[in-house]
């Protein structure tokens, strides 16, 4: 599934979505059109029903997503920013209906660290850095990133983060909790399948749902999340595969 993008690839395969950032000459940078080619892959993935778990990557070795585009980016006005050009294409990643991850590789900054950051999971290379550097350019990550950031690692490091524009090595991102797991560079798509793989085992709906949940929990009080809870359980509690899994589950222990 190629889609005649310029500017990204979209390969499926047993359920599973590879989304490859296809901008390398300028360290995949996010600009109007790849934000126009990810919502039109996406609504298609979402639209066929197939894909059950989805890994983005960047071509390359040189950057996962190296930032915005910043020759279009110095020309938007206010009018611009109201549009919320990349707040909407990375709402859109958070609240897929099945789960997603990183696969990153060299510089994971700006615009890429807020996508990675929309993504459930994220896989590094050793190599890999990330940043919000938007600070040093006169702007703010405001593509989420004051929002996202702050839940993932906390508000004290989020700060220093943000409010320095410094950019961090994968072993540090690993310490404070912006990433999941780094492996050696060579390894990451790899790394980042096998996750995905282990997630497809399980209950397709069950993976949905509790994904729902995950991210309703930071944006609502208790009282309603575990109303929410009680009420996707009660969902697959109904739900053919709920009974067959568990009774492959007891048969198996019978044997």
């Amino acid at each position: 599934m190629s889609g005649g993008y310029q500017t990204i690839l979209c390969d499926i395969e047993d359920r599973l979505a590879v989304v490859t950032f296809n901008r390398p000459e300028k360290r995949n940078a996010i600009d109007q059109t790849m934000v126009n080619e990810l919502h039109d892959c996406l609504d298609g993935l979402v639209a066929d029903g197939q894909v059950q778990a989805l890994v983005f990557v960047g071509a390359g070795d040189k950057a996962f997503i190296g930032g915005a585009d910043i020759a279009q980016l110095r020309e938007r006005k206010a009018a611009d920013a109201l549009q919320t050009i990349n707040a909407a294409l990375f709402n859109k990643i958070e609240g897929l209906p099945f789960p997603t991850i990183a696969a990153v590789k060299g510089y994971c900054l700006g615009g890429g660290c807020e996508l990675s950051m929309c993504c459930d999971m994220r896989v590094v290379g050793e190599g890999s850095k990330f940043g919000q550097p938007e600070v040093v350019l006169g702007i703010i990550p405001a593509g989420g990133g004051t929002q996202r950031m702050p839940r993932l690692i906390g508000l004290g490091r989020a700060k220093e983060l943000i409010l320095t524009g410094k950019i961090i090595d994968a072993p540090q991102a690993e310490r404070i909790g912006l990433v999941n797991k780094v492996v050696p560079d060579d390894e990451v798509l790899d790394a980042a399948k096998e996750m995905a793989r282990a997630i497809l085992k399980n209950g397709a709906l069950a993976v949905r749902l509790a994904k729902l949940n995950l991210n309703n929990s930071v944006r609502t009080g208790q009282d309603s999340g575990l109303l929410l809870e009680q009420i996707t359980q009660a969902v697959l509690f109904e739900s053919e595969e709920k009974h067959e899994r568990m009774t492959s589950f007891l048969e198996k222990r019978k044997k």
